[in-house]
């Protein structure tokens, strides 16, 4: 009896999703220190913008590149000067198994974002911080919010592309 629980738990356990990074670096990067090239002086009061894009492609069969891109634009709150511009293109490489491919979109655009998201928060404080300025410690994003809007976009952009043809 014990041996056909082992069996089942083991055959359990291979059939469980497993995901593990491969590797992860930055793809692209760009940090535009506007303040310094134009001396701004006096007192800044950052206004700062993030927007973030989420991209995955498949690799092999069972490797899959996730890539966040973020840009971070700085401008003062008096006058609206640019202060800084950051555009990175952070990705990580996955080896995925045993999810299933209805699964498999919303887990590459929510579940790979959320082990990236940490290494890219420490990339984009190290470099604001290289680049003069008081650190910039992302908030946290919500993926699933995030994956749940471009789901909306997508069918918003399909009934008006629908609306069109008719």
């Amino acid at each position: 009896m014990a041996e056909e629980e082992k069996a089942v738990a083991n055959e359990e356990q291979q059939q469980a999703p497993r995901m593990q990074i491969v590797n992860q670096y930055i793809r692209d990067l760009s940090f535009e220190n506007v303040a310094a090239q134009k001396g701004l002086q006096g007192e800044v009061q950052p206004d700062i913008t993030v927007q973030v894009n989420l991209d995955a492609r498949k690799r092999s069969d069972t490797q899959y590149e996730v890539s966040i891109k973020l840009q971070c634009d700085s401008k003062n709150k008096a006058d609206q000067a640019q202060i800084f511009l950051l555009e990175i293109d952070y990705a990580g490489i996955f080896q995925i198994e045993n999810v299933p491919e209805e699964q498999l979109h919303p887990f590459l655009l929510i579940e790979c974002p959320r082990m990236l998201f940490p290494f890219l928060r420490r990339v984009v404080s190290d470099v604001t911080r290289d680049g003069g300025f008081n650190p910039l410690n992302l908030d946290s994003i919500d993926f699933v919010a995030l994956y749940r809007q471009e789901l909306a976009r997508r069918a918003q952009a399909q009934q008006a592309e629908g609306a069109q043809t008719v």
